[in-house]
């Protein structure tokens, strides 16, 4: 049961997120979900509010049938699809929604929902998932994967990156309270904005997976195949060390994946969430080279009982327990350099020492437990009514004798 009161909310509350598009659903879109169904079950229905609305009318939408107040983005040329086509405009539409009339304003923010404008009697509280990566310290990393940079434009893209750095800290001081998905977050949140940010883990379904399935002799990796993932660094590895590898998901890099996979790897391509979930029951380890902010897809890992083989950055500092630094129910092992030869000693020793038969299914998926939407509502909310209350004391003017609020001694 949560310990705050939720009635001391008011009942105008603006929930804004990015965008809603079938093209973009991960992490993000999952927190706002479980914020949304958190005020929902304690009687509340926030207004939603986007840069563009692309879900609303699809029927299998968590937000079907849902009004969704949009900028002008959504009437652009391809706005709706490809609204990230549009990024040097998204500043500035964002900023032109007026919500003076929610007293209590909610963003999720990875790029410029952070920045709507409120004024001193509002509340805004924004959950943070990463500062703009591309514009802070992946920028250079983009640049050089850019096929418009390799074409001449480089100056003019780092022009509009140096501009959404500035945006991106002057905006950074709008909301009330920042929320941060990991200490990973929180860290440059601190170091790109100059600000303090509470940790609170993103909610994971953990509730949906089977942890208590006979365990197979095969390795597994689950995530969008984009250069950042570093997918190919995991299909090397196991290349050289000759063990099954089974690669699920989609993307640019496809293609070169399954050029470069050995005979023990298979690149699998999308699969249905079941066929996932079952993978993920029955493989002998999730493998995982990604520096991420959070990393949901590890901690779902962990959730059907599988141990982790990651790297040792990122929100997985906070999600993996690692053999090698805890004496008691460790969840996987995380190894130290994003790199094959990092990858093929971590993996090398799990596998040739049974390392994987120190690890019970059981004791891992309780640890996963912590991450689980009723653990994120808890905290979530608790931050929430807390800082919405001290907001609310500070904004009372109590004053014994009117005359003193001019400065006027009876």
């Amino acid at each position: 049961m949560l310990s705050a009161d939720a009635t001391d909310l008011p009942h105008r509350i603006a929930l804004v997120h990015e965008w809603f598009t079938p093209r973009s659903v991960g992490g993000a879109e999952q927190v706002v979900k479980a914020i949304d169904s958190l005020f929902f079950s304690k009687g509340f229905t926030p207004d939603l509010v986007a840069l563009v609305d692309g879900e609303s009318s699809i029927p299998d939408s968590w937000i079907h049938g849902r009004a969704v107040k949009t900028s002008f983005i959504q009437n652009l040329p391809f706005g709706k699809s490809h609204v990230q086509q549009y990024l040097p405009l998204l500043p500035l539409a964002i900023e032109q929604f007026d919500l003076h009339e929610y007293p209590l304003v909610i963003s999720s923010s990875h790029l410029v929902a952070k920045g709507v404008l409120t004024s001193p009697e509002q509340f805004h509280v924004s959950y943070v998932h990463t500062p703009v990566r591309y514009a802070w310290d992946q920028m250079h990393a983009y640049l050089n994967g850019s096929l418009l940079a390799r074409r001449g434009f480089g100056p003019f893209i780092r022009w509009q990156l140096h501009s959404l750095r500035q945006w991106d800290q002057l905006s950074s001081a709008r909301p009330d309270l920042l929320l941060a998905n990991s200490r990973f977050t929180a860290r440059r949140i601190a170091r790109f904005w100059k600000r303090e940010a509470k940790i609170v883990h993103p909610p994971v379904e953990v509730e949906r997976f089977k942890w208590d399935q006979l365990r197979d002799d095969f390795y597994l990796s689950v995530c969008r195949l984009v250069p950042y993932k570093r997918v190919d660094l995991l299909v090397k590895a196991f290349n050289r060390l000759g063990l099954p590898l089974l690669v699920v998901g989609d993307g640019p890099q496809r293609h070169l994946l399954e050029k470069i996979a050995g005979p023990t790897v298979k690149i699998l391509g999308h699969q249905s969430s079941s066929a996932v979930d079952d993978l993920l029951s029955r493989c002998r380890a999730f493998v995982y080279s990604g520096i991420e902010d959070f990393g949901i897809a590890p901690v779902e890992a962990m959730a059907a009982g599988a141990p982790v083989i990651g790297l040792g950055k990122g929100g997985l500092l906070d999600t993996v327990r690692c053999v090698r630094a805890c004496n008691s129910s460790p969840t996987g092992v995380l190894f130290p350099d994003q790199t094959v030869a990092s990858i093929q000693e971590a993996v090398a020793w799990f596998h040739e020492s049974r390392l994987w038969s120190q690890f019970t299914s059981e004791s891992i998926r309780m640890w996963a437990e912590q991450f689980s939407v009723k653990s994120f509502e808890l905290r979530f909310f608790n931050a929430l009514i807390h800082a919405y209350a001290a907001h609310k004391s500070n904004c009372a003017v109590e004053v014994s004798d009117p005359a003193q609020l001019f400065g006027f001694r009876s």
